[in-house]
């Protein structure tokens, strides 16, 4: 699996950022090779973020050209380029609920 990380500045207000997410909440939840995403806000004003895991490099390869996230800066009207990390995820914490569970070794 790996993981996404994405910051970004924003020049909308909390509870735009929130209407955005809320709105746009189907999309992502219609990404099958999207395991999860969580939604942060960071210690920064005006800064938020995504977590992002997915199935695999090829998933996220393919999301990063989609539509849908070219469409992610505007909606969100970030200030300047986000910053992204992504790493390859070692294994969870807890299995439950994770994809390829018995794949994981202890």
């Amino acid at each position: 699996m790996i993981v996404q990380f994405v910051q970004f500045e924003t020049t909308l207000t909390e509870e735009e950022v929130r209407a955005v997410a809320e709105e746009r909440l189907p999309q992502f939840r219609a990404i099958p090779s999207l395991v999860q995403k969580y939604y942060l806000k960071l210690n920064k004003p005006n800064h938020y973020g995504g977590f992002y895991i997915w199935d695999s490099a090829e998933a996220l390869a393919h999301f990063r050209s989609s539509e849908l996230a070219k469409t992610i800066p505007g909606a969100y009207k970030v200030v300047g380029a986000p910053d992204v990390d992504v790493h390859e995820l070692l294994f969870p914490l807890r299995n439950e609920g994770v994809p390829h569970a018995a794949e994981w070794t202890a």
